[in-house]
């Protein structure tokens, strides 16, 4: 039974990606719902044992020079998404931020770097820091850095 109604919520989640995704593309990089107004980005990833990509919708936060922050909050669940683990393992991604499409390398932040980023992120999107109330892992702060040199000027705001 367990195993069923996990099949039936990654087919629910998987339906809710795929309709974001489609808007996020549909409209320069903009959606509406719970990320209106706020800034989000398509991760491109690939799985750490099957290396198959996969394209997660995220929310980000700019952070100049061709650098952008993601929060592995999984709404609070007790573990990590898989799109964490899968840039632990792959570290090299891209991503999709309004109409560009950029080639990152993924690092996790540490220390007062996580520390500031983490607590703007929980003022931007207070959600946020709801999803740290329900769980008692540390949520990680995965810090993506172009690894195109033009674009670390040109994203410099």
């Amino acid at each position: 039974m367990w195993r069923r109604n996990e099949t039936f919520l990654l087919d629910v989640a998987n339906n809710w990606n795929d309709k974001i995704i489609e808007e996020f593309r549909a409209n320069d990089g903009r959606v509406g719902g719970p990320f209106e107004g706020h800034s989000l980005l398509l991760l491109h990833h690939r799985g750490a044992k099957s290396g198959i990509e996969r394209v997660n919708p995220l929310a980000s936060q700019s952070l100049g020079e061709g650098a952008w922050a993601i929060f592995a909050s999984k709404g609070g669940a007790p573990i990590n998404p898989d799109w964490f683990h899968n840039l632990l393992v792959n570290p090299d991604a891209t991503i999709e931020i309004g109409t560009e499409v950029l080639p990152v390398r993924a690092r996790v932040a540490e220390g007062q770097e996580r520390g500031r980023i983490w607590a703007r992120q929980k003022q931007v999107m207070p959600g946020f820091a709801d999803y740290e109330k329900k769980t008692t892992r540390q949520i990680p702060v995965v810090i993506l850095e172009s690894t195109v040199a033009d674009c670390r000027e040109q994203h410099a705001s």
